[in-house]
């Protein structure tokens, strides 16, 4: 009698310790699972069984064989998985140090900052973060990035360490004058990274409609309340930015850019630690970042 699996259980050990009991369609569908774990197994079961050449009948008994109810419960497991890979960086606080004397005004802000992470963890999508990485790995693709008034250091955050960890990599001139040039080339091989937080930028808006026009592929960084970039967007980020300010923040943004950098190169962590290697060998080279006597 199969024993009822609890979400935590990590579904990849599940495949692996159940792997000699599989039926042959029942290790294709397991097969499709470990190849992009855990995406593969968030799409629906549909799409699931004819990526793996099976009936859908053949994805339940397998759910069922791991212990879980059905692929509904099956899924929810690879949910929890992936949102706690996503959460597994940030330190959660349970209260203020009761030995920290910051002033209350520097606690309010502070709170206020890791309310907006957790926030912004918790409405995260797994699989949009997956499917965002995979565009920003694709070394086929060109990433070009841009960001408002405020966020534009967001957009050069972002470009500076990704142009380190793969190449075509392009940073828009704070300038909207010089855009043509660049959308001139810019097509479905495209992917523009803009980063738009109240108050939109028009400009901003312009460029996403001439990109998508062009069959570029557009992925948003933007507040809880959404730039009207959105409805253009093929991937959106909204990250939780009120703090006590007349300033909005931006730190739950570099989060998951932060995220995304460190996932992009561990997709492409070959390629991308030759590139570093070749890139310090040139600062050596050229004495740049020489120690100061």
């Amino acid at each position: 009698m199969s024993t009822q699996v609890k979400r935590s259980t990590i579904v990849k050990d599940r495949l692996a310790d159940m792997a000699a009991d599989l039926t042959p369609a029942e290790r294709q569908v397991s097969d499709v699972l470990l190849r992009d774990y855990p995406v593969a197994g968030l799409t629906s079961i549909t799409r699931l069984a004819e990526a793996a050449g099976v009936s859908t009948p053949t994805v339940i008994r397998l759910a069922r064989k791991l212990g879980y109810g059905g692929f509904p419960d099956l899924q929810a497991a690879l949910r929890d998985e992936a949102s706690a890979q996503i959460r597994t960086p940030i330190l959660k606080r349970d209260g203020w140090p009761e030995n920290r004397s910051d002033s209350p005004a520097f606690q309010d802000f502070a709170q206020a900052v890791f309310a907006n992470l957790e926030g912004t963890i918790d409405r995260l999508d797994p699989a949009s973060f997956d499917r965002i990485a995979a565009c920003l790995a694709d070394p086929a693709r060109h990433v070009v990035l841009s960001g408002g008034r405020i966020t534009r250091s967001n957009a050069d955050y972002l470009f500076n360490h990704l142009q380190i960890i793969r190449p075509g990599v392009t940073l828009l001139s704070p300038s909207a004058n010089v855009w043509p040039q660049y959308l001139l080339d810019m097509g479905p091989e495209t992917v523009l990274v803009i980063f738009d937080i109240r108050r939109y930028e028009r400009d901003l808006f312009r460029l996403a409609e001439i990109a998508k026009a062009q069959k570029a592929e557009i992925v948003l960084f933007t507040d809880q309340w959404g730039s009207p970039v959105t409805k253009l967007s093929d991937h959106v980020v909204n990250a939780l930015i009120e703090v006590p300010s007349s300033w909005d923040s931006t730190l739950a943004i570099n989060l998951i850019a932060e995220a995304l950098i460190a996932e992009v190169q561990t997709r492409r962590w070959e390629d991308a630690k030759t590139r570093i290697e070749r890139l310090e060998d040139m600062f050596k080279t050229t004495k740049l970042f020489r120690k100061q006597n």
